[in-house]
């Protein structure tokens, strides 16, 4: 890893590790008795680790590779690595969660394994460890074949990796202890949100600056998705976690918010994390790896271009839809679920251009698994973001909200679309990076197939039918005008439906730790094969390309 970095890339390495170190000391020694102080000790080991692999390397001779003549995919291949395994920690929490909520004794009394510690940690877990890290990997991969360029710096894209990963692990860990902002989706305190922000510019730049050196005049786009995902995310992320700290030596921190203003604010992030985080970044990757593993051309790319704008401009305004019957003004509640049913049209342009896309190769969506994913998740995208339009309207809302019928729709999205799509790309790519004539098993990604797939239809239709049930039963009222059910009559009819949630979760943890063992296996045993063309070449267009960089 590191006996690929010059000599002055290594120097810069090292300094960015004491610089972390210092700062780890210092969070640790003001915050002695505070989580602060765990915090800061966690940062100081993570620097003292990286500063030791540095200097293992520190005095290896210079690297003699030709760089305008190799992609650089090292930190692809280390980000692919660590989303699996986010995936098995993230997904096995869920389905505790999932289980303590059919079987409540399964908290073991205890504070940190209590719902409300471990929730976040499958939340964020799958959201940012998984899907993040998922992100991050294929668009180093995506931006480097699709601009036939390197990646522009080999300090900077492991600072984002690395950078990111240190910020989940603070996060996961400052739940179990009871550090939060309670805020969903952004539930890390303060000094972990200034680091984000730092490693997501550090992130920004490294994008910008590689599309500048392309050498196609032409940017793709599922580099459009990508850059979305990072800025809109960026904006979102510094303005819903704007917040004063009770103190310097402290985590507790207070929103500059308050009130209803501090509920429409976090709604606007909460929607649009799942906008630009887990629909933009993660169509990236369907307009990437779905026609490359198709070997078809994109059915229409102007489509794809006035879904891209229409998706940017819609989904901005439709996270008011969360906050229907509360103290929001009504008008703003009614942009919300206006812009929601309006926002059916570019999801649905996208999900039925990836399908029309497989037109001449359904041959290969039966025969090959791989492909099969991505079919899958583009049905779900289109399944659960008209169902989000659905839901959006009041009238439905007033059924569905603060029920299951929500954590189905959720799941639809997350299990079905994000994480289905993640898997059939890092099937796809994974071969190629490694030099693998295939994956190690294609059995084994038939089983995972099928295990994420029937986990995912048995969870969302056991939410459906919690959800409804427990609307029904929430708004029925007896002759007298009474509620017809008791707060524990719902409890007792949901029990079953948790069950089954629970069983549903299983399948699909099984699956996803099949996936890294094939991943694992391929890595290690199967065959080698050199790829014929897998490195930066000039342009194939009449028009010129952007001078590369020296």
């Amino acid at each position: 890893m590191m006996e690929r970095l010059t000599g002055a890339e290594r120097q810069i390495a090292l300094m960015i590790c004491v610089v972390m170190a210092i700062v780890g000391l210092v969070m640790a020694a003001a915050g002695h008795s505070d989580p602060l102080g765990i915090h800061g000790a966690i940062v100081l080991v993570a620097a003292a680790i990286m500063t030791c692999f540095v200097l293992r390397a520190i005095g290896e001779p210079e690297p003699a590779e030709d760089r305008t003549n190799s992609y650089y995919d090292d930190p692809t291949k280390a980000g692919l690595v660590i989303a699996l395994f986010w995936a098995v920690v993230g997904m096995g929490m869920g389905v505790w969660v999932a289980a303590q909520l059919a079987w409540p004794d399964l908290r073991f009394d205890a504070a940190w394994s209590s719902f409300g510690r471990i929730r976040p940690v499958h939340t964020s877990g799958v959201i940012f460890g998984f899907g993040g890290n998922a992100l991050i990997a294929t668009s180093y991969h995506v931006m480097q074949r699709t601009s036939r360029a390197r990646l522009a710096g080999h300090v900077s894209p492991w600072f984002v990796l690395l950078g990111f990963n240190l910020f989940c692990i603070i996060a996961a860990s400052g739940y179990l202890i009871g550090v939060t902002q309670s805020k969903e989706y952004a539930e890390p305190e303060w000094y972990a949100d200034i680091w984000l922000v730092i490693v997501w510019v550090v992130y920004f730049v490294l994008y910008i600056r590689t599309l500048a050196r392309r050498n196609e005049p032409h940017i793709y786009v599922a580099n459009w998705y990508y850059l979305a995902f990072i800025l809109v995310v960026a904006i979102l992320h510094i303005v819903n976690n704007l917040a004063v700290p009770a103190s310097l030596t402290g985590a507790k921190s207070y929103s500059a918010f308050a009130g209803v203003q501090d509920a429409m604010t976090q709604w606007w992030y909460g929607h649009n994390a799942v906008a630009f985080f887990l629909t933009a970044g993660f169509l990236g990757m369907l307009y990437y790896f779905l026609p490359k593993r198709a070997e078809r051309p994109i059915y229409s790319y102007r489509l794809s271009i006035l879904s891209f704008w229409g998706i940017v401009f819609f989904y901005i305004w439709a996270g008011s839809h969360h906050l229907h019957y509360t103290a929001l003004p009504q008008w703003v509640q009614t942009l919300g679920m206006t812009f929601s049913v309006m926002l059916l049209v570019p999801s649905w342009a996208s999900a039925g251009n990836a399908l029309m896309t497989l037109n001449g190769a359904w041959h290969k969506v039966r025969d090959d698994a791989t492909l099969r994913f991505m079919m899958v998740a583009a049905v779900f995208y289109g399944l659960s973001t008209f169902e989000g339009s659905f839901m959006a309207v009041r009238a439905v809302n007033s059924l569905s909200h603060y029920t299951d019928w929500t954590v189905g729709h959720v799941h639809a999205g997350a299990m079905g679309w994000v994480a289905l799509i993640t898997f059939g790309s890092i099937y796809s790519v994974v071969p190629l990076l490694w030099k693998r004539e295939t994956m190690y098993s294609w059995k084994l990604v038939e089983w995972h197939f099928w295990l994420a797939l029937s986990g995912t239809v048995i969870y969302v239709f056991a939410m459906w039918n919690s959800g409804i049930i427990q609307g029904l039963m929430w708004r029925t009222y007896t002759e007298s005008g009474t509620l017809a059910y008791s707060f524990t009559d719902t409890l007792v009819a949901m029990h079953p439906y948790y069950v089954a949630r629970a069983c549903g979760g299983a399948l699909f943890l099984t699956g996803a730790i099949l996936a890294a063992y094939n991943v694992y296996m391929t890595i290690r045993h199967a065959p080698e094969k050199h790829p014929e063309r897998d490195y930066p070449t000039s342009s194939e267009a009449a028009e010129p390309a952007v001078p590369a960089a020296e």
